[in-house]
């Protein structure tokens, strides 16, 4: 990679945060849509972050491995989407059954 790309290209070390599983849509198998739950993955020791998503072909893999990214990163800083959507359905839930 060095010698046909620079060495701008190559790094000595880094880390890794996401790990992304795609696999195959099943209709059998069971998915978790909202993504509550994390789930990990080992790596020489180090726990690390895995979602695995479900692909059908003809699907755009490089926005559905950008939407997880996003997703992790705004998990970072702070804010969880899933959590915040699955919050607002309960509390509509709550005000609709009063």
């Amino acid at each position: 990679m060095k010698t046909l790309f620079g060495v701008e290209s190559v790094k000595n070390t880094q880390s890794i945060d996401l790990v992304i599983k795609l696999e195959e849509w099943s209709k059998d198998k069971q998915y978790d849509r909202m993504g509550l739950e994390e789930q990990y993955i080992e790596f020489l020791g180090n726990k690390v972050v895995c979602h695995s998503i479900p692909i059908r072909p003809g699907r755009n893999l490089a926005i559905i491995c950008e939407a997880a990214a996003v997703n992790y990163r705004q998990k970072k800083m702070g804010y969880n989407a899933a959590q915040e959507l699955y919050n607002r359905v309960t509390n509509g839930l709550k005000k609709a059954g009063n």
